[in-house]
């Protein structure tokens, strides 16, 4: 099954909405069934919302709460992620990973688990960008959107 992430910064300062639904229905026309975030900012919110959207026009497709660790919030929220997500999960891999390091690593997890890269990058720094970079050393299919792409 193919699989389809979003990286962008945690503030989002232009009107991209467009520019992600685009990506995210080209995905879906790809083979894409898969979409994975790890909801902790303003892109994040955003590219699941359209993801949210296209469900309604594509049932089969899955959005999935990639967490870094384990949070309180995924027991005393349930309703929220339950609501929000088809699954919320965390990778064996990060398993006992420091927690200052764990959003790197869950953030490489997500990209070599998915076949193609959504990304918002403005700035050449952040988590966002490594990520990007990742994804680029890992030869996965980019699609970048904003205005300023480094």
């Amino acid at each position: 099954m193919k699989a389809c992430c979003g990286f962008g910064h945690r503030e989002v300062f232009e009107n991209i909405s467009g520019q992600v639904e685009e990506a995210v229905l080209m995905a879906i026309k790809d083979g894409c069934e898969l979409f994975y975030t790890g909801a902790m900012g303003e892109f994040d919110s955003l590219f699941s919302s359209v993801v949210r959207r296209a469900k309604k026009t594509y049932p089969h497709i899955k959005l999935i709460c990639v967490k870094p660790y384990m949070t309180n919030d995924i027991n005393t929220d349930r309703g929220y992620y339950a609501a929000m997500y088809d699954d919320v999960i965390i990778p064996d891999e990060l398993v006992g990973i420091h927690y200052k390091a764990a959003i790197k690593a869950r953030n490489r997890w997500i990209v070599d688990h998915s076949d193609m890269v959504i990304v918002y990058t403005i700035r050449e720094h952040g988590g966002a960008y490594e990520a990007k970079r990742y994804a680029e050393r890992r030869s996965k299919h980019i699609i970048k959107i904003g205005e300023k792409q480094n």
